[in-house]
């Protein structure tokens, strides 16, 4: 614990302000300016300065100020020197933190702009005071956000940025207003009528977007992923309605012009949901993270086909192709994935594995197995590494495994899988 009498090492911390650039008082190296003048003034000792751009509205969201509250718990320093106390603190959690180092001494002092805290009941009263007042302004900042969007939205505005294929207007007596781009406007309503009239696929679309036309987004200009293609289709705003925020169940009816109409929107849906092109969350496919196209370089990724049985069942078959990204006119082909495994358990005897890394894994396998045993039978098998054959359990995991096992599996081969012509090639 530090005495009384040791000299004051100040930290010079300034943080970004998250308020507009008319309200905020200094940027960061404003601040840091005017500290070390008043340090300079003063004859102030500053050991270090901490610069950060994060927020101070919610507790342990700034890696910055954590550093600092750990540095000042190992007495590297034993005071700060700041712009205001909003600076260190707009939340309870983080203003807690410096009080208890106040109380245990370990922080002797709190300089700002215009004022000192110190280890005193009444001044740490008054810190605390001002950074409450901050989180007070903060809560009510966040009240009057919320009710203003849900204004917004009552009156048949979209509140935030506008989805592809419009824009907001930006005249003073309709602010706000989305409007029809008429670039991407056009091709946004050729998207829901190819899916509802011509069946195409989410992957045909993509391709149709980035490579024939080379569309973009307006905001960004980039190119429609896959994923925002299926969001895209699912929207209700282009036929009019909306539901913000996305999933709270309360819709609103917009005052935009529409791009397509209810029937075609509803046709999309019925397609999307009979052909299977509804995306599937989270999905995960066992090879698309280990391979690449043996011709162009690109990417291998995955589709999933339904053939529906008589018992009005499905069967789910797994293929593997080019993403095209580096050649749209690549002829690398498909492969399912049971071809796949086979070719790959075939090569078993050629394949060069990582051997520490698959003894480790067996060695895994083996202490789960145990557990099983004696878990069902009481009895534990004397059973090693050493009586594995691990050609045989490559070739177990390959065919019996699932998804996560056969990834991390082909993560232990020395070498580059590739896919070319359909064949699986290993360099």
């Amino acid at each position: 614990m530090l005495p009384l009498e040791t000299k004051l090492k100040y930290c010079l911390y300034a943080r970004k302000s998250t308020e507009s650039d008319e309200r905020q008082a200094l940027s960061i190296d404003s601040q840091v300016k005017e500290m070390l003048q008043i340090a300079e003034r003063e004859n102030l000792e500053i050991v270090d300065i901490r610069r950060e751009s994060k927020s101070a509205k919610d507790s342990g969201n700034r890696p910055i100020f954590k550093e600092l509250i750990k540095d000042i718990t190992e007495e590297k320093f034993n005071a700060i020197i700041t712009w205001a106390p909003d600076r260190l603190s707009r939340n309870a959690g983080d203003l807690g933190s410096l009080v208890d180092l106040m109380d245990e001494k370990k922080l002797m002092s709190i300089r700002t702009f215009g004022q000192t805290f110190s280890n005193s009941p009444n001044e740490k009263f008054l810190l605390m005071i001002l950074c409450s007042q901050a989180k007070l302004e903060n809560d009510n900042r966040g009240i009057n956000v919320k009710r203003g969007l849900r204004a917004r939205c009552e009156m048949g505005l979209w509140p935030t940025c506008p989805p592809t294929g419009y824009f907001k207007e930006k005249r003073v007596d309709h602010k706000g207003q989305c409007l029809v781009d008429p670039d991407r406007g056009p091709v946004i309503k050729q998207m829901f009528e190819k899916v509802a009239y011509e069946k195409w696929s989410g992957r045909k679309l993509y391709n149709w977007l980035r490579f024939d036309l080379n569309f973009r987004t307006a905001l960004g200009k980039k190119h429609l992923s896959l994923g925002n293609i299926y969001r895209l289709l699912e929207n209700t705003f282009y036929y009019g309605p909306f539901e913000y925020p996305r999933g709270s169940g309360n819709w609103y009816q917009g005052k935009h012009e529409p791009i397509i109409t209810k029937e075609v929107f509803d046709l999309v849906q019925e397609q999307m949901k009979n052909s299977q092109l509804v995306r599937r969350e989270n999905i995960e496919f066992a090879f698309t993270k280990v391979m690449k196209c043996g011709l162009c370089g690109s990417g291998i990724s995955a589709t999933e086909k339904f053939k529906k049985l008589k018992d009005g069942g499905y069967n789910r078959h797994v293929y593997y192709g080019c993403t095209k990204a580096k050649d749209n006119n690549c002829k690398s082909g498909y492969i399912s994935e049971e071809d796949l495994i086979k070719q790959l358990q075939k090569q078993i005897d050629k394949l060069d594995f990582k051997k520490v890394s698959i003894q480790d894994k067996i060695q895994g396998e083996i202490k789960r197995f145990k557990k099983f045993q004696i878990m069902a039978t009481g009895k534990n098998d004397n059973i090693d590494v050493s009586d594995v054959d691990i050609k045989n359990y490559i070739k177990f995991l390959l065919k019996e495994g699932d998804d996560q096992e056969k990834r991390e599996l082909l993560t232990c081969l020395n070498g580059e899988i590739l896919l070319k012509n359909k064949v699986i090639v290993i360099k």
